[in-house]
């Protein structure tokens, strides 16, 4: 859950709406997707603002960028330290919360000061082995 408190920007009706579709949002949206999402209650709204907002909500820490999708940036609104599951057709992304032991040798560190680790799990979701079972031509 978004704090609003925690955030030290001042919270427009645009900003409170993207607060809004982000709080508990788990499909890692886009700036198009979030803007999409509260556009028809902001008809004068640009993207922008989603763009501007999103940037400012990371640097904050609120929310983090993520660099699974080449297409576009996805933005994941829980903080707490987890990994991504991604469907390499759809690119879906499904939240894991377990926790994976990795530690590196001392020579692997090249005098990092380790902080945490991701870990992103590719594989195909099963709506689109499904899809690829029904038909076989489909990539």
């Amino acid at each position: 859950m978004i704090k609003r408190e925690n955030i030290d920007m001042k919270l427009t009706p645009q900003r409170l709406a993207i607060l809004d579709c982000l709080d508990g949002n788990t499909s890692h949206p886009s700036a198009a997707d979030v803007f999409r999402a509260i556009a028809l209650n902001f008809p004068t709204m640009s993207i922008a603002t989603v763009y501007n907002t999103l940037e400012t909500l990371k640097e904050k820490g609120v929310v983090k960028e993520l660099g699974i999708d080449s297409d576009k940036k996805r933005f994941d609104p829980n903080p707490e330290p987890h990994h991504h599951l991604i469907c390499l057709n759809c690119k879906e992304i499904i939240d894991v919360f377990s926790y994976f032991s990795l530690d590196l040798q001392e020579n692997e560190k090249c005098g990092y000061e380790i902080v945490g680790n991701h870990v992103d799990f590719y594989g195909i979701c099963p709506k689109c082995k499904e899809k690829k079972k029904l038909d076989p031509n489909i990539t």
